[in-house]
Parts: C-alpha cells; structure tokens; sequence
C-alpha cells in the first residue's frame, strides 16, 4: 500500500524555519534523510505535531558540516547516540543517524551507525514509532506501524522482552503511548511483558521515570492506561499501593467537564493515599522538584488522617475555612475538593470549589513598623505580639482594621 502526506494539508512540513534544514541535509546526500518518529505518527493519525524530527543516513560530523556550510547552528546534544539538534529561525530539530544496538543494560544501549533504514528501524520501540516519510511526504513502514496507527494499537516492535531488557523505560513508555494513542485493550504481549519485568524500574534514574510518567498523566484520558498498569502491578510498582485508581480515572472527565485545564500533578495524587509518610517517600523517590514536593505535602498535611470528603463544602464552618485559608492557602483545600468530587461525583462541590479558586488571601494590616512605633524593640516579644494581633484579626473574621488592631497592642 502507497501512503504519501501530502505537504499542503501537513504545514509543518514546509514551515519557514524546517526549510533550509530540510535543504542542507538534501544537498549533502540526496534522499539520505527523512522525517521519523512522533511528526509521522501525529500527522498520519490526524494529531497535532509539536516536534520534528529527522531521521539521516548521513554521519553525525557530515550532518554538522552541511548545517553549517547553510549558515544554520549545529548542537551536539546526543553526539555517542549520533544526535545532532538544528537550529534555524529560533526552532530546534533533532537530526539522528541511522543506528543499530551494539549493547543495551536496560538503561542505556551502546550504538554504531548503519545506512540501513530496516536496521534502524528495528532498533526502535513501537511500529507506531517506525515510521519513516521522505520530504515529498512519501511513507516508509519497515515495521507494519500504519495498521497500528489505523487499528490505534500500541505494539513493541519483534520480540517485547527483547525491546523492554533493551530499556526498562519502555515499560511506561507503553503505557504513556496506550493513554496517548491506544484504543480498546493493550496488546497482550506487550502488557505481559511489561508484568513480567517491572521490578526492573527500580534500576531506572528516578528523573527519568517522573518525567514519563508526567507525560502519561497529561494524555486527555488516561483511565483506562492507569487500570491497565493497575491490573499488572506496575502502578504499585510505582508509587508503592494500589490507591486511588478509580478516582484518577473519574479525574479527567470532571476535568473536562468543569473546563479545567489538564493537571498532571493533581492526578497523581489521585494515586497517593492522603498520608504525610506515604506522600515523603513517594516525592524522595522519584526526586520530584520542589515546587511539586511543596504543593504534595500541603495536600497530603491538610487530609492526613481524614477521608477524601472530611472537612469540606458544608462539614467545614465558614470561619474555620477562612482562617485555614489564610494559613495554609487555597491550594491545599482546592486539591482536595476536586479529589474528593472525583471521588464521590454524586456529591456536587462546585460551589465549594469555585470559592477556593477565586479567594483571595486578605493583607493583614499591621506590620513591625507599627509596633516599634509604639515602643517595642526588635526581637521576640515584637514577634509573639504580632502573632498575637494576628490571630485576634483572623478569629475576627478579617474584620478588626488597623486602628482597632493598634488599640489592643499591650506595653511593651
């Protein structure tokens, strides 16, 4: 079967700034190099395509002279795995040599390069990922990819044990493709051998898998991957227990439904049991920044002990709220509103929720200033009658001003 994309309905493939690489690579070996990998399977698949990426028959110093005899910038990014990235009108497009596996561990392969594209494409993961297209848009499909793209199944590329001991990422990378891509049940090899060999993600870098799996979380759907990855364990592989399938996957359609934008964090900790010692030594594990350590422990802290739904919408009193929500911000609270709606959908805490993202926190009005001023000193007991103004403010509702506030300074 002849498959061509045809440029004019495929705009990325003529953009301005694509061009004079397209040209260079041309002009060093003509038909030597070809689009590969994610641009191919988004364009066939009718998907938006964000990267570009150029598979070449040329060697990684022959791809850096021709850029650069074109005026364009050449970065050697990935130069033992033969990548080379240009960069031309501000964009970045990663040009890989043809290569084959000389060793693999499960975490890194050793490669030589080959002018062989079958060789090439056999190395790679999935034949949804193997496909190649010329720059007049003509298909290549070594590996049968277009009937999985056609079928939307997600399937390792000869033997699936063979391609996962080569990279133990491929586990998720499954999984991640299946959310993204898939449709109906996963391939049944590839699902048992992910089972069979997910013990080994331990030996994985801890970057490298939170990064995976962020990009698993942020699939439109990714109920039914996460049941999937429930159901042969490598969930709990992961985060330790089988908590919270069922709410991340309600998540996304709330989502949806709320007009939400996608939150890949929230609904991982759909996946974490609201335990200060379960969410530290999930975070440690997978060394997450620690923007997103700070906003798992705030959640974490504010239901630790309670039930998803504990002390919120109508359970909490409207000054307990406020004065929580000046403590701990909204954020905390926010996430698990939302969490607990996923949870019980029957219980609407809409409302609850839209006054959580539109609170605001109130400024307190006196400051260290105005004590000095009234004859205190730098130091603790300035600290501890601030603090005690403070909570007098907050048990006030907000509603003590700054004169009221200054009334009740004690001596100092």
């Amino acid at each position: 079967m002849t498959v061509r994309l045809d440029p004019a309905d495929h705009p990325w493939m003529t953009a301005d700034s694509l061009r004079p690489v397209l040209q260079a690579l041309e002009a060093a070996r003509p038909g030597g190099s070809r689009f590969v990998g994610g641009c191919v399977r988004n364009a066939i698949l009718g998907d938006p395509v964000d990267d570009v990426d150029i598979a070449t028959q040329l060697e990684p110093d022959a791809v850096t002279k021709a850029l650069e005899s074109a005026g364009l910038k050449a970065v050697p990014t990935g130069l033992e795995h033969g990548t080379i990235t240009a960069v031309s009108g501000g964009e970045a497009f990663e040009v890989t040599t043809l290569r084959k596996d000389v060793s693999t561990d499960g975490r890194r392969a050793v490669v030589a390069f080959t002018e062989d594209w079958d060789e090439d494409s056999r190395r790679r993961d999935f034949r949804i990922n193997a496909i190649y297209a010329n720059f007049d848009g003509q298909v290549y499909d070594p590996q049968n990819g277009l009937k999985d793209a056609e079928n939307r199944e997600i399937v390792f590329i000869g033997d699936a044990d063979d391609r996962i001991r080569e990279d133990y990422l491929r586990i998720l990378r499954f999984f991640r493709f299946f959310a993204w891509y898939g449709s109906g049940r996963p391939d049944r090899d590839g699902l048992l051998a992910c089972s069979r060999h997910k013990a080994q993600m331990e030996t994985l870098s801890a970057e490298r898998i939170w990064a995976e799996l962020k990009k698993l979380l942020a699939a439109p759907d990714p109920g039914f991957a996460l049941r999937w990855m429930w159901t042969v364990s490598v969930l709990e592989t992961l985060t330790g227990s089988k908590f919270g399938v069922d709410t991340a996957s309600r998540l996304p359609a709330l989502e949806q439904a709320q007009g939400w934008d996608i939150d890949p964090l929230l609904r991982f900790m759909a996946l974490l049991p609201p335990r200060v010692e379960r969410a530290e030594t999930i975070v440690a594990k997978l060394k997450l920044s620690n923007a997103e350590k700070g906003r798992i422990m705030a959640w974490a802290r504010l239901g630790h002990g309670l039930q998803r739904g504990e002390g919120l919408g109508d359970e909490i009193s409207e000054a307990d709220l406020n004065a929580a929500l000046y403590r701990d911000g909204a954020q905390p609270f926010l996430d698990r509103a939302i969490l607990a709606w996923a949870d019980e959908p029957e219980r609407d805490l809409g409302d609850f929720v839209s006054r959580l993202k539109s609170w605001e926190r109130p400024e307190f009005p006196v400051s260290g200033k105005d004590l000095i001023a009234q004859g205190y000193e730098p130091g603790e007991a300035l600290g501890k009658e601030l603090k005690s103004l403070e909570n007098k403010w907050i048990e006030s509702g907000f509603s003590l001003d700054r004169a009221a506030l200054l009334d009740q300074i004690q001596s100092a």
